[in-house]
């Protein structure tokens, strides 16, 4: 039975893993599978292009090794991941000082069939709102932005239904038997939104202080610090440790911006806008909440079809970023990114 092309990527990859530093010979006569050298030297172009692969030395001295950036885009099955307990995963425990400056500045985090359709979807979604009414448009934002209000604060342990989340925001009807906080929390998202619909130059170029002004509107009246945190915070479910000194998590900030305002793939931008806040927490509480509305920002300021996460499952959203958070790999959170930009262009506009 023919072997795909993908089939021997992997094996190749995993001698490499294995074995660093080695030569194409060695990775000719160690892979299990037969295959002729043209081909290999094919493949291992392939994975340097990538950037999953990276050569030393010319010839028949050139050596493989794998590339960090295989770490953060290898992929990883969510349901295996976590049939290991909380102490039982081996993880990075700590902030990945490395992560921002030198690994994700040099990659690029969607793949070209996975850009393809991403640009696709956007098309539809151009040639879909140019043949709204103003007022067809406004209605459809209106739509998508209670969805995001409900489904962004269920994530965060909110109990309100959708229809009641919708009473709420249209006619400031509040639902029996639930907390002022609850309530508080969804009138602070909605404000958020609406601010980035109305203001959409506001965040370009992104800074530390337009993220602490999202995050100021998002925490309104209810009991979170709003400035940079000085101490440190725990994540529930994982062993990983943000940074704790306040300088460093503006620093990383800083740094964050920078490449987001350095990207020119908007794609890339929402996505790392979604994943660094939330991997960074530079606040006591809310860190996600800002994460979601700051790249539905990117999205809106460059006209792309901004994102509800209505039909995310909330514990699923909350796997991905963990695997985030211990393994720096954006693969899990990636897919819910491109499935919900799906949805979005097809279920609003």
């Amino acid at each position: 039975m023919a072997r795909n092309k993908s089939f021997y990527s992997d094996q190749v990859i995993e001698f490499i893993k294995i074995n660093p530093k080695c030569t194409s010979q060695e990775i000719l006569l160690g892979i299990a599978e037969e295959i002729s050298i043209a081909t290999l030297k094919r493949l291992l172009q392939a994975l340097i292009a990538e950037g999953i692969v990276y050569s030393t030395g010319k010839l028949k001295g050139t050596k493989y090794e794998i590339s960090p950036v295989f770490d953060v885009i290898r992929p990883i099955d969510p349901s295996k991941y976590f049939e290991k307990e909380i102490d039982d995963r081996i993880i990075q425990k700590s902030f990945n000082l490395d992560l921002i400056s030198e690994i994700l500045v040099n990659i690029s985090l969607f793949t070209k069939d996975e850009i393809l359709k991403l640009e696709g979807l956007q098309e539809k979604f151009l040639k879909n709102i140019s043949e709204l009414s103003p007022s067809e448009y406004h209605l459809e934002m209106e739509r998508l932005a209670i969805d995001l209000s409900w489904k962004s604060s269920q994530i965060e342990g909110n109990t309100y239904s959708l229809l009641e989340t919708e009473l709420l925001l249209k006619e400031k009807e509040t639902a029996s038997g639930k907390t002022q906080a609850e309530a508080q929390m969804l009138l602070n998202h909605k404000e958020a939104i609406d601010f980035i619909v109305s203001n959409p130059t506001y965040i370009e170029p992104l800074s530390v202080a337009t993220i602490e002004d999202i995050h100021t509107l998002l925490v309104k009246n209810l009991d979170i610090n709003r400035n940079i945190r000085k101490r440190r915070v725990g994540i529930s479910g994982t062993n990983y440790t943000p940074l704790e000194n306040e300088f460093q998590i503006k620093e990383a900030l800083v740094q964050m911006c920078e490449l987001i305002n350095s990207k020119t793939n908007v794609f890339e931008k929402a996505l790392l806008a979604l994943i660094l806040i939330s991997y960074i927490q530079p606040f006591s509480d809310g860190n996600k909440r800002t994460a979601r509305i700051i790249s539905n920002a990117i999205l809106i300021f460059n006209h792309f079809c901004p994102i509800s996460f209505r039909t995310v499952d909330s514990i699923d959203y909350k796997k991905a970023l963990l695997i985030f958070y211990e393994q720096t790999n954006i693969n899990s959170i990636k897919k819910i990114f491109i499935n919900q930009f799906e949805f979005a262009v097809k279920t609003y506009f």
